[in-house]
């Protein structure tokens, strides 16, 4: 039986590891072929297993999936263009683009007068630039195309955060750089709307990836963080990509310019 994204050619960043590995390997098992884009192909979890020694890429390939690496910076206007322009040179076409590359608060966060202007363009620089330029190519080329039998043209997934909708103390760049991303899907979401080209984003709660890993270091700040979730707990990456696998099918045909939470209730409250 076809996968939901059978034949679908997808574009991941930041697919070395968490959540954007946890994506690519869910759209290949929809049958997508992916392009997976990141600093470097190896993952930045804990080699703790044979398959987290694996790239991305590779486990895709041994599995009877298509997928290639492309090194970028995906801050980089030039290092976009060229994912963009290889995803075509390979596959053809391009269908999906899921602007998940991004860093989180720094291990030692500090309140928004001790930031320093270095930190807060170090973290625009992926987290806002890195996605406008992610949707800019990406929707250049799928305008290029023939719609698919759906008439559809192409799927726009960005990674936003909870904290991109609500607060929090000590994070002043990273609340501002999600931010960003939640409204700027929704303008390039009414730009590309008449094209048939979906934009939407996701906003992640608390999940457990080695991006959070200082987080939950200290046990107290953990167990507060799993009570501050109602369904009493912290997210996987695997619920992320589930919700990606939606937004990239047919199945969200109507739906365009909405950042979905997918926070175990965080924002509910």
């Amino acid at each position: 039986m076809p996968g939901r994204l059978q034949d679908k050619v997808a574009i991941v960043t930041g697919a070395s590891s968490g959540i954007g590995r946890a994506i690519a390997l869910a759209y290949s098992a929809e049958g997508a072929k992916v392009v997976c884009a990141d600093l470097r192909p190896e993952s930045r979890d804990d080699a703790s297993s044979s398959e987290l020694l694996a790239t991305t890429h590779d486990i895709i390939i041994s599995s009877g999936g298509s997928a290639i690496f492309v090194p970028a910076d995906l801050g980089e206007a030039e290092d976009v263009a060229r994912v963009v322009a290889k995803a075509v040179e390979e596959f053809g076409r391009l269908d999906v683009m899921v602007n998940n590359a991004g860093i989180g608060i720094p291990d030692k966060p500090k309140p928004v007068w001790e930031v320093s202007p270095q930190d807060w363009d170090k973290t625009q620089h992926i987290n806002s630039k890195g996605v406008f330029l992610g949707i800019k190519y990406a929707s250049a080329q799928m305008l290029k195309q023939d719609p698919l039998p759906s008439g559809d043209r192409g799927w726009i997934i960005n990674t936003a955060s909870i904290l991109g909708l609500v607060g929090a103390t000590w994070g002043a760049a990273y609340c501002a750089s999600k931010g960003l991303v939640v409204n700027l899907t929704r303008a390039a979401a009414l730009d590309c709307a008449p094209h048939r080209v979906h934009v939407n984003a996701i906003a992640p709660g608390y999940t457990e990836s080695k991006m959070t890993e200082a987080i939950f270091e200290n046990p107290e700040r953990e167990k507060e963080l799993e009570k501050a979730h109602p369904f009493r707990g912290l997210g996987r990456p695997e619920d992320l990509a589930k919700v990606c696998v939606f937004l990239a099918s047919e199945d969200a045909q109507w739906v365009t310019g909405v950042t979905i939470p997918v926070d175990g209730g965080y924002t509910a409250r």
